[in-house]
């Protein structure tokens, strides 16, 4: 769940801001509470690379303990979002290894998806044109997706020889999409119609090309001026609950429901519909 670390609190210094922060293998900004991580080789169509994977993970780690930032945005510069790892600059070089230094890249790259879904702040993902492989899987792991027409979805590790078993796809795709329909796409390797993610539940909209980040940027800002402790808490309960009973889901949520029941957003909110008005949420 999201943490509220005041300025007066032994453990503040703990919790770094992200607003300045200077990326070195993407774009980072921040405007009003919402982080936008843009993935920017559009001459290549925004491939991964080793330094940019470590780099992204390093971020969403990081952004677990930035009070700051309340929600995020990813996407890719140029008409296309991510076209995997980088074939000359990740592929190639991973031919040449051996087992322990594979393990270590394809635990690196499972990590940013840990990342991602470990980090507290909602993640919206905005997703034009070619997004396949390992963008494939970011675009999984994040919270929302909004798409466009154009946009190409494709998890085509069998298509390279490798099993669809990659940064966790076997387990996240069924639940957004089912069982069926991602056992297809994750044994064939063939890519997803934004129609068909939109119809599957995989995209929660679809807008043009020029309205796609605005869409998912008014979307970033709606969340990140509500109860960032309480999104935080949804989202942990949205994976943790994967793994409960549906008893164990029903207690587990009744104290998690307790526990933001204390917060002073909670209170917030009362007295802003006491008074007619629209609650200002503080994060606490």
């Amino acid at each position: 769940m999201k943490h509220y670390i005041g300025a007066g609190n032994p453990m503040h210094a703990q919790f770094e801001p992200k607003a300045g922060y200077q990326a070195e293998h993407f774009s980072w900004a921040f405007e009003a509470g919402v982080g936008t991580i843009t993935l920017n080789r559009p001459e290549r169509k925004n491939p991964l690379t080793f330094d940019s994977y470590g780099e992204l993970r390093d971020l969403f780690r990081a952004l677990y303990f930035a009070n700051d930032v309340k929600a995020i945005v990813v996407t890719g510069a140029g008409d296309n979002f991510c076209s995997g790892g980088d074939v000359h600059e990740i592929i190639g070089p991973l031919t040449k290894m051996r087992m322990p230094e594979l393990l270590e890249f394809t635990r690196m790259t499972g990590d940013l998806v840990k990342a991602m879904r470990h980090c507290p702040q909602p993640i919206v993902g905005a997703i034009d044109g070619v997004c396949a492989g390992a963008g494939a899987m970011i675009a999984l792991a994040c919270d929302l997706r909004y798409g466009t027409p154009a946009t190409n979805t494709a998890f085509l590790f069998t298509r390279v020889g490798l099993a669809g078993a990659d940064m966790g796809a076997c387990a996240l795709l069924p639940r957004v999409i089912g069982q069926g329909r991602a056992s297809e796409l994750l044994f064939t390797g063939r890519a997803m119609t934004a129609q068909e993610g939109h119809a599957w539940g995989f995209f929660n909209s679809l807008h043009d090309s020029d309205a796609l980040l605005p869409a998912a940027t008014t979307m970033a800002r709606k969340l990140a001026e509500g109860p960032s402790f309480a999104h935080g808490m949804t989202k942990t309960m949205l994976s943790q609950e994967w793994a409960m009973t549906i008893d164990q889901a029903i207690e587990a949520e009744a104290q998690a429901q307790a526990i933001c029941m204390q917060t002073e957003d909670f209170k917030r909110a009362f007295e802003a519909f006491a008074a007619k008005r629209k609650p200002v949420f503080g994060g606490d």
